[in-house]
């Protein structure tokens, strides 16, 4: 019996999905991701209008929101749920993507993404140059902020039900949980 090892898949693979393919090149694999819930989609909105409202209000870059892809390496372009780009660095943001490492991601877990979100694309994230890894949990009402160290992602802030998280690179924001979470 002859056996065959799929060949990873690289970004031009990917790019020839039609437009708004509900997918990530992850390792190499195109992975397809059903649509979120609606659950998942307001944690989304609150967080991102929070995050948004911060940052345009201090011209401090931009806010993306899925599906913006981010390419990250050849074999690796995610579409987290929110991404900030600094001002400063706005020059990997293309029109059809962005390329390189942003400086904020938010994953916001469900069942058919939360593994990998922890796995895979926590170390391309932190190997790549993400400073700050947001990880919001809705079945627990957690939400943890990595920093990026010399020593990898190390948790900034965190809070579950009640309570509050800040940013390490958005200085000043932080966020009532109980906000994000409400009537969930």
């Amino acid at each position: 019996m002859e056996t065959t090892l799929a060949q990873r898949k690289t970004y031009a693979d990917y790019a020839l999905l039609p437009d708004g393919t509900p997918a990530q090149l992850i390792d190499g694999e195109i992975i397809m991701s059903p649509a979120p819930t609606t659950s998942h989609q307001k944690i989304q909105s609150r967080l991102g209008y929070l995050i948004q409202h911060f940052v345009i209000a201090r011209d401090l870059g931009q806010v993306f929101f899925t599906p913006t892809e981010i390419c990250l390496s050849e074999h690796d372009t995610f579409q987290p749920d929110l991404t900030f780009v600094s001002r400063g660095r706005s020059s990997i943001i293309e029109e059809d993507n962005i390329k390189g490492a942003p400086d904020l991601v938010v994953e916001i877990l469900s069942p058919s993404t939360g593994y990998l979100d922890l796995t895979h694309k926590k170390t391309v994230y932190e190997t790549s140059g993400v400073k700050e890894f947001w990880i919001v949990d809705p079945k627990e009402k957690l939400v943890e902020v990595q920093q990026n160290t010399p020593n990898g992602f190390v948790t900034f802030s965190k809070a579950r039900g009640t309570g509050k998280v800040r940013s390490s690179i958005l200085n000043g924001f932080e966020v009532d949980i109980a906000e994000v979470f409400a009537g969930l």
